[in-house]
């Protein structure tokens, strides 16, 4: 039998997301705020579109959301038009939206009451992780689920891997973007100092990338910050959002998380020169006005 699904949200990470489970064959209905981006993935994948997340997942048994934050999870998951309002015992929510470990919790307590199943499922690897199928996921939730949904996860995953009750996904999310701020920065910094002292920041680079400093963000973002281009990838906003998910938690753990709050603020500035659709690598504007 064919999988149903059901894809709640069609941004810049859901929209090819859904496009890779209908590539595989699943049966894939999608639900878009603004409906004419739900119109024109169907006409380039040949799924189908409901009007409300509840009509999406009405014949579903497998639903994907990918929102913004736990206001916008929220708002397609409750109310008479919900994904909730939809679903059927037996169902399983795969959440990869963002948002914080207390609304995932908070969702899955409401979606046990119904006999249905719940994982919290963030996603790393940006836009071109989304369009490539390579993401990886961490997740947080029953091991039964997991299990029935991984098949699904495959199709536009590298890699996943389930941590621990719902809420380890975000909160392992939470550490992910902490290790990225410090990283981003750090490769700022380098290039602002490599410039300032009149060295090839290219051969520079080439050389230190192979040994202990390289990182995901060297080889793929030097190039365009040496460029000064900084219209792609993942946008300082959202980092934002996501640093204050995670200074958040760090304040209801007892975490003192020092360097992350200062790059946060970092960000702040790149937000007041305009730059809040930056992707994050424009760290490096800041340190050259």
């Amino acid at each position: 039998m064919v999988q149903k699904i059901a894809f709640i949200g069609l941004g810049v990470m859901g929209y090819p997301m859904a496009g890779h489970c209908k590539k595989v064959g699943f049966d894939v209905t999608v639900f878009n705020r603004t409906t004419q981006k739900a119109e024109a993935w169907v006409n380039e994948f040949r799924g189908k579109f409901a009007l409300t997340p509840k009509l999406a997942s009405q014949h579903a048994n497998i639903i994907l959301l990918c929102v913004g934050n736990d206001d916008d999870l929220r708002s397609v998951m409750l109310g008479e038009n919900g994904v909730l309002a939809g679903v059927n015992t037996g169902d399983i929510i795969v959440d990869h939206t963002t948002a914080s470990a207390q609304v995932a919790r908070e969702m899955e307590k409401l979606c046990t009451e119904k006999g249905v199943g719940f994982l919290d499922a963030p996603v790393s690897g940006g836009q071109a992780g989304a369009e490539n199928g390579q993401l990886t996921v961490m997740l947080g939730g029953h091991q039964t689920h997991y299990d029935a949904v991984e098949p699904v996860i495959n199709c536009y995953a590298k890699f996943s891997q389930l941590l621990g009750d719902v809420g380890s996904g975000q909160l392992a999310k939470m550490m992910n973007q902490i290790c990225i701020a410090g990283t981003v920065q750090g490769l700022a910094e380098a290039i602002n100092f490599g410039e300032n002292a009149g060295l090839d920041c290219h051969a520079v680079i080439d050389v230190i990338s192979k040994g202990a400093a390289q990182s995901w963000q060297m080889e793929n973002r030097f190039e365009t910050m040496l460029a000064g281009k900084f219209d792609f990838g993942f946008a300082v906003d959202w980092m934002r959002k996501d640093l204050d998910i995670a200074l958040n938690e760090a304040k209801r753990n007892g975490t003192t998380l020092p360097l992350t709050a200062l790059i946060d603020q970092f960000y702040a500035d790149v937000q007041k020169m305009g730059g809040g659709r930056w992707d994050t690598s424009s760290l490096l504007t800041r340190l050259k006005n």
